[in-house]
């Protein structure tokens, strides 16, 4: 087999100790455009298991690596002065030129024939090669020459940065964050080697254009940063080397292989150095690759399969994880307002890999600081108290803790009434301890459900169907229970889910912002006129009134997921022309007015919710500032808290889902509009709620389908927790002496096999 490697970074060097040690009769040529000896950037960062990865596979390169890095256990964090450890990390940090000229080393001592100075742009003198490794970074020349053969799309992140070192010396992982007269600078620091240390530093556009920074201006970038960070730098200068300040390209590729040519590293995918996983992923894809190979010497394209099954998920993951970091960095201003404890915090949760339980059993002594900060801050009595179990206040309703119930639809009412069904549905939840129960959507007219099912509060039955809920909540638990308003617009005159989601026959005439159909196959709605609008804010006023004698103790407008409000503040289901379309400011002037008069009808005693969908999921949808916007009106309107909930605006969307999927939304309303949020979106466990509320991205957190088979989720995790509250029937009371016990013997067993797959330290001795 004849293998030729463009690109002699690490991931094609380690590609090619590992096949030619497997297959030592194959040939084996690297081509590296640069010299042997020359390395563009400093150092690179590896993890415990990483490490324990490279030692498993190639035990030579694992101890040359090994004499040569530098390893740290703790991360600090940094803001203006004030510092912060948080230990148990398991890292190290290496020269990247010393860990270039090692792996040249071994791949010499195996048999790989390497040329320098080679720079390739005609694959043709290669047609004899089986397999063709494009490893020639982020700017890869071949795969730009096939980028519609891999699908290629390469997006320019907001940020800018520039990769400098220093030989001030550093004891950790050290994020340093300084506030500056012209915004946030961030410099992500590690020592990788004695006397030297990495330093990349990162703004957003605005704050580097205030600055005066230029591009390829290296004196200047120096003078400057030297100066703004001489308490950091300690008095040790910056050092270049081709450090011109660039923005960040995120790399994806539909396919990472086209005929016998094969993706790795950078050309393949980019990770956001924020998470130090770009040297890590190329070399942990080299191995992937080589294992795809050797197992199938006599088929290539099997081999590439292989490869791309075994690595594109795990890789898509990490490249999720640094998105998610570099949004974070890409709005450092606004965490910067948080406490330091919280701030750092937030540093360390960024990704949402982390979260408060992996830091308690790494560093105790971190998260006791952040923990003791938050309840300082919220008057907690008990300092040891879980974010989740403390009290939050919204006018004069004060929930016992934290954990709402998202409106769920049951689908189950008739003509509009609650019955058997709903009572022990909202009643059993109540009694499990949850703060907040909102019910499911529920309608302000007849024609404003979405199913004949919906539940409704516009006739006097339906509010004392209501009130039998309520009171029965308010005698027996100290839950409060709020109800959800809305009307469904286009999204009306539909059956049941499970009777296929399907348009109803005959179905009830439609209204919205414009007519325009949800999707295909459903009735255009007709566009609402001013006597419609009118009609719609008279319904809201009256259900807002129903929903006072009935006994709730907050109301939420519905103005999410394309139903009928919603469908004003969208630039894709809202075209108007008149004083209701275009602008942000007009799309918003409808509801607005119904959230304003149903305030001015609600008790002013009781608070009142907003539930706003903050991007569509859709190019050209909603935007941030609109979001902003949005956000804004409402809370000078009147409302307490956003419920901050995203897409279901129209059918083609296309949601970047995963675990606490929708908390930067909510993050960017509540710090940037300065207004309590609420959050939701897969979230499963008291571990990332604790996590969620302590690092300022909610203030109450949302579930909706781990209650639907658990409506004593809210009991489980108290005694997870060992939390005693005040609130247990005592009819059930007697069932602590077996759920605490029980839940204690669970904590202790999962922390334990945590600790026992956490990776071996390689810290040298």
């Amino acid at each position: 087999m004849k293998i030729t490697v463009i690109g002699g970074g690490p991931g094609g060097l380690y590609f090619s100790i590992l096949t030619k040690k497997a297959m030592p009769h194959c040939e084996i040529n690297v081509y590296e455009r640069n010299k042997a000896d020359d390395s563009f950037g400093f150092g690179v960062v590896f993890s415990d298991e990483t490490l324990g990865e490279f030692l498993t596979r190639d035990t030579k390169s694992y101890e040359l690596i090994r004499s040569k890095f530098a390893y740290w256990d703790d991360i600090i964090v940094a803001r203006n002065g004030e510092t912060v450890n948080a230990s148990g990390n398991g890292f190290c940090g290496c020269s990247r030129k010393t860990l270039l000229q090692l792996l040249q080393q071994r791949c010499l001592e195996e048999g790989v024939n390497l040329h320098f100075e080679q720079n390739i742009d005609d694959l043709s003198q290669f047609k004899d090669s089986d397999i063709i490794l494009a490893a020639d970074g982020i700017g890869s020349a071949i795969r730009t020459q096939y980028a519609d053969e891999f699908g290629t799309k390469v997006e320019l992140q907001k940020n800018r940065f520039v990769w400098l070192g220093s030989t001030k010396p550093l004891d950790a992982f050290t994020y340093f964050f300084r506030t500056t007269p012209y915004g946030t600078i961030a410099a992500h620091t590690y020592q990788y080697e004695t006397g030297m240390s990495t330093w990349i530093f990162e703004c957003s556009d605005e704050t580097w254009k205030k600055a005066g920074f230029e591009v390829e201006n290296e004196a200047d970038t120096v003078a400057k940063l030297t100066e703004l960070f001489k308490e950091e730098l300690d008095g040790h200068p910056l050092i270049t080397n081709k450090s011109h300040w660039r923005q960040f390209p995120h790399v994806t590729n539909e396919k990472w292989h086209h005929n016998n040519i094969v993706l790795l590293g950078d050309s393949k995918a980019t990770a956001h150095y924020s998470i130090g996983s770009g040297t890590k992923l190329a070399m942990e894809c080299a191995i992937a690759l080589s294992d795809a190979v050797v197992t199938n010497p006599n088929d290539i394209q099997t081999a590439f399969s292989y490869y791309e099954k075994a690595r594109r998920n795990r890789v898509e993951m990490i490249q999720y994880a640094a998105k998610v970091s570099l949004d974070w960095f890409e709005h450092m201003d606004r965490h910067m307002q948080h406490p330091f404890y919280q701030f750092a915090f937030g540093v360390m949760t960024r990704a949402k890999k982390v979260t408060y339980e992996n830091l308690q059993l790494r560093d105790a002594s971190f998260t006791e600081k952040v923990l003791n900060e938050f309840n300082t801050i919220n008057k907690t009595e008990n300092k040891k108290t879980p974010a989740a179990f403390t009290p939050f206040t919204l006018r004069k309703m004060t929930l016992q803790n934290r954990i709402v119930m998202s409106p769920m639809g049951q689908y189950s009412a008739e003509n509009g009434l609650v019955n058997d069904w709903h009572f022990s549905h909202y009643t059993t939840r109540a009694l499990g301890g949850l703060g907040l129960i909102f019910t499911e959507k529920t309608a302000v007219s007849e024609t404003g459900r979405i199913t004949l099912g919906c539940t409704g509060i516009y006739t006097k039955e339906q509010v004392v169907n209501w009130k039998r809920i309520t009171d029965f909540i308010h005698k027996n638990t100290l839950t409060k229970i709020g109800i959800q308003l809305g009307h469904s617009g286009r999204k009306g005159a539909m059956t049941k889910p499970w009777e296929g989601g399907k348009p109803l026959d005959p179905q009830w005439e439609l209204l919205s912002a414009s007519p325009i159909p949800f999707k295909e196959g459903m009735a255009t709605p007709r566009e609402m006129t001013l006597a419609d609008m009118d009609n719609i804010v008279s319904q809201f006023v009256q259900a807002t009134k129903n929903a006072d004698e009935a006994g709730f103790d907050i109301i939420e407008l519905q103005a999410h997921h394309g139903f009928l409000l919603a469908s004003f503040l969208s630039p894709l289901t809202n075209l108007r022309t008149d004083e209701f379309g275009g602008t942000i400011e007009n799309r918003l002037k409808f509801p607005i007015r119904v959230f304003t008069e149903m305030r001015n009808v609600f008790s002013q005693d009781k608070p009142m919710s907003v539930r706003i969908s903050a991007t569509d999921w859709v190019e050209n949808g909603i935007s941030e500032e609109d979001v902003i916007t949005i956000a804004e009106a409402f809370k000078n309107a009147g409302a307490d808290i956003i419920s901050v909930s995203t897409g279901n605006t129209v059918a083609e969307q296309q949601p970047q889902t995963g675990r606490m999927w929708q908390t930067p939304f909510s993050d960017m309303v509540r710090n940037s509009a300065h207004v309590p949020t609420m959050t939701a979106g897969y979230i499963q466990d008291i571990d990332q709620i604790n996590t969620i509320i302590l690092n300022g991205r909610a203030d109450l957190v949302s579930l909706g389908r781990p209650l639907l088979l658990d409506p004593f989720f809210v009991r489980n995790v108290q005694a997870y927790e060992n939390f005693q509250p005040t609130d247990i029937p005592k009819q059930y009371m007697a069932g602590t002496s077996h759920l605490y016990p029980l839940k204690a013997s669970e904590r202790k067993t999962a922390e334990g096999m945590k600790k026992a797959l956490k990776p071996e330290s390689h810290k040298k001795n």
